[in-house]
């Protein structure tokens, strides 16, 4: 933590880092919580700042498709990053439905998809990357929104 202006001669007690310091992990549950990129108190003439990096921004001039509803877990489903069918990101990036604003998406729920055939795309350091599929089947779910930031690894799609 940055010492505030005309804060030179205060000393930080050990009960006021903790106290600090949970004020900074209630912040960044707060962030996750609520999706915010950035969020700032000051207490006390305490000022905390927390904020993350979330990656590729989304072009000025992209218009987000409009929501294709995946469809709903089995009840009882197990962890989907588990399932047999899914389809990981292979990169971090933002993951697009479309190959353009406006255009019509690569896969809806219920979709019937060859091997190689287009899922998304995923655009990581301005570079279009498309995911292709891994196997032949039926999409069953779509598990990110269109635009939405993805991490290596994150599940994208449910092929069954």
């Amino acid at each position: 933590m940055a010492p505030q202006p005309g804060d030179a001669a205060k000393t930080t007690t050990g009960d006021e880092r903790r106290e600090e310091s949970e004020v900074i992990r209630e912040l960044a549950a707060l962030l996750d919580e609520t999706k915010l990129t950035e969020i700032e108190i000051e207490r006390d003439g305490l000022r905390v700042r927390v904020a993350r990096n979330v990656g590729t921004a989304m072009p000025a001039n992209y218009q987000a498709a409009a929501p294709i509803p995946a469809a709903a877990p089995a009840s009882g489903a197990a962890d989907v990053s588990k399932h047999p069918g899914m389809v990981p990101s292979p990169m971090v990036g933002t993951a697009y439905w479309a190959s353009e604003p406006g255009a019509k998406p690569f896969i809806e729920v219920g979709s019937k998809v060859t091997v190689g055939q287009t899922l998304l795309i995923v655009e990581a350091m301005k570079t279009m990357n498309q995911i292709p599929s891994p196997r032949a089947g039926t999409v069953t779910q779509i598990l990110v929104e269109d635009g939405q930031p993805v991490e290596f690894g994150e599940p994208l799609v449910i092929i069954e």
